[in-house]
């Protein structure tokens, strides 16, 4: 049974078979009351161009009768003639020669199916009529309704510009929709509120084409009166078109246009990266007109005796932006930017105060300023100048503070002391202003060896390095007693002098001497040299010396130990075999022998080659302790 049947429950069999749901009223007339047939179709069928359009038909026959035949028509709107364009049976289809031959076919429901359906379909009238053996024929009809979807709105604003002041309405944007069918309308927005006809404020002019495949384009253009204050507002579109009963609608995107209006306010303002201005800064102002277009800008500074320079040179006119580079504290003072609308020659003038930071003047005081001597105190003031209040501090050389303050003061003075000292004047209002002024603190007096090469072991001919270090201001000279090559440096306020010398008889007895002066005084010191041989020498006699008291320290402790453990007694010389526990008891005889006797036999021998007596042999290795 085919689908989207309307209109009321059929009784018994329709095309496909199958038992409906019949009320009361169908029962009765199933059951034998008089019956007709009856045939449903929707009463309006919307398909969109170009898709293909199935026209359902539904019947239903009583007494269980089958259909004979089943024709399609359609009507056009306005005529009452008949085109028949196919018609069923039980032997099957056979499709009519019309307009729609080549697009139509019929389903195994007996659907009717047109394919790409055009403009010229919509509004006709299809009819399917039912034919069946004693029971007469039963029609019914659809309307088909064809459309298409209009493409979203473009909306193109005017690009040339709209003058605030004039009294005519002037073109605000126009709104084009292509390829819809029908025709749909088109609504004006102006910030969200839907816009109106109204005389002499605001005017819709529509403007409808027919394109050769049927479809239409609409084109709306508005035209308004507008103020200065329409610089801001934004127009759109919007397409409103019916689809399946229902509106439907497509909004275009936002725009602007360009308003023309005087200009009514001016005003120069400081723009910099920082907040504060300070000097080396690079410092915009920037002039803001209300009017549209822009006026022309000019810049002024005022001078002595109100006088104004000209310095539009040094700005961007077309934007009104006035570029100072490395501003210093001259560039302090009043500038003005004055604009001429060029419509109205009308002229407004806007001023700004500015200042830049600094710090000038930065001097360092040294108390006593005369030469300063080991032992000496100095006091060292700062003092700057600035609009704003500054703080103050003390660095040495390296960069490390030292104290905080303007004044330092340094105490028992040395060589070592003299350095550089640098005072750092900081603005703490303003992040980055600072300046520091240095300061030398110089120590004089006579020169002070505090390093030499002495004593120093050499070998004669040998090539040796002499150094001397000494401390000195005024930087004092070195020299030396002896000729050699001399390389000569200064390290963190000290003077260092290399010697290169050969070592000769007469230099190794003399020794050399290190004689380094300057203005105020001489300082030398005198340079031994060793002789590395006898040295030596010394030191292996030395060796040997503490070798053998470490001999004897061992020999005497392996006694002392023997002693205590009863193995050696004192007494009469003596020897007593141990291993007879008969022995008198008044006698100890210990004895002790030489691993190595048999070794060492041959060293035994007298000095005229004869053999020592057994006694004689072991005298060295035994040691006897008897009692009387």
């Amino acid at each position: 049974m085919a689908g989207g049947r309307r209109g009321a429950p059929r009784c018994g069999w329709g095309w496909g078979g199958g038992w409906g749901c019949c009320p009361f009223l169908c029962l009765l007339l199933c059951c034998g009351a008089a019956g007709r047939l009856e045939v449903y179709m929707p009463a309006v069928l919307e398909v969109e161009i170009g898709s293909t359009a199935r026209l359902e038909c539904s019947f239903s026959i009583p007494g269980n009768v089958s259909f004979t035949s089943i024709e399609w028509f359609y009507v056009n709107r306005g005529h009452s003639n008949r085109v028949r364009l196919c018609v069923i049976t039980a032997s099957g289809v056979r499709i009519d020669e019309t307009e729609y031959s080549e697009r139509l076919s019929v389903g195994e429901d007996k659907a009717l199916s047109i394919s790409k359906v055009t403009r010229q379909d919509d509004a006709r009238t299809f009819i399917c009529r039912v034919g069946a053996d004693g029971q007469g024929v039963g029609e019914n009809r659809t309307e088909l309704y064809t459309y298409k979807i209009p493409a979203p709105p473009e909306i193109t604003p005017n690009s040339a510009g709209i003058p605030a002041q004039s009294s005519d309405m002037s073109e605000i944007a126009q709104c084009t929709s292509e390829n819809s069918f029908p025709s749909p309308n088109i609504t004006w927005y102006k910030n969200g509120e839907p816009l109106l006809q109204e005389e002499d404020k605001t005017k819709i002019l529509t403007t409808l084409v027919r394109q050769s495949n049927g479809l239409y384009t609409v084109v709306s253009t508005l035209f308004s009166k507008v103020t200065r204050e329409d610089r801001s507002s934004l127009f759109h579109c919007t397409v409103h078109y019916w689809l399946q009963g229902q509106m439907r609608t497509k909004d275009s995107p936002r725009v602007n246009v360009t308003v023309f209006y005087p200009t009514e306010h001016v005003e120069l303002r400081v723009v910099t990266n920082s907040g504060v201005v300070k000097e080396g800064d690079d410092v915009k102002l920037v002039c803001d007109a209300d009017g549209n277009p822009a006026p022309v800008f000019s810049f002024f500074k005022r001078e002595l005796e109100d006088n104004w320079q000209d310095v539009t040179s040094l700005a961007d006119a077309n934007n009104g932006v006035l570029m100072l580079h490395d501003v210093n504290k001259s560039s302090s003072g009043l500038y003005r930017c004055q604009t001429l609308d060029l419509d109205d020659m009308t002229q407004h003038e806007g001023d700004v105060e500015l200042t830049v930071n600094y710090i000038e003047g930065v001097q360092v005081k040294m108390e006593p300023s005369s030469p300063l001597h080991e032992g000496d105190s100095v006091r060292l003031s700062c003092n700057a100048h600035s609009p704003v209040a500054l703080d103050y501090q003390w660095r040495d050389a390296r960069g490390r503070k030292v104290v905080e303050g303007n004044q330092l003061l340094l105490s028992n003075l040395t060589f070592e002391t003299s350095s550089n000292f640098s005072c750092r004047v900081q603005a703490r209002s303003v992040p980055g202003l600072e300046q520091s002024k240095q300061v030398a603190v110089a120590v004089q007096g006579k020169p002070r060896i505090v390093a030499i090469s002495s004593p120093l072991y050499v070998r004669q001919d040998e090539v040796i390095n002499l150094t001397c270090k000494a401390i000195a201001f005024p930087r004092p000279s070195v020299h030396w007693s002896i000729n050699g090559t001399t390389h000569e440096y200064m390290e963190n306020q000290h003077v260092a002098s290399n010697l290169t010398v050969r070592v000769s008889h007469d230099l190794l007895r003399a020794g050399a001497m290190c004689r380094v002066s300057n203005a105020l005084g001489v300082s030398e010191k005198h340079i031994q040299l060793l002789d590395q041989k006898t040295s030596e020498s010394k030191g292996i006699i030395i060796v040997a010396i503490i070798v053998c008291i470490l001999v004897v320290a061992v020999l005497g402790s392996i006694i002392y130990f023997l002693h205590k453990k009863g193995k050696i007694s004192c007494g009469r010389s003596g020897k007593q075999d141990i291993t007879k526990p008969e022995a008198r008891k008044d006698k100890n005889v210990v004895e002790v022998k030489s691993d190595k006797l048999s070794e060492e036999a041959g060293l035994l021998q007298g000095a005229n080659g004869e053999k020592r007596s057994a006694a004689d042999q072991v005298g060295p290795s035994i040691v006897r302790w008897g009692q009387g």
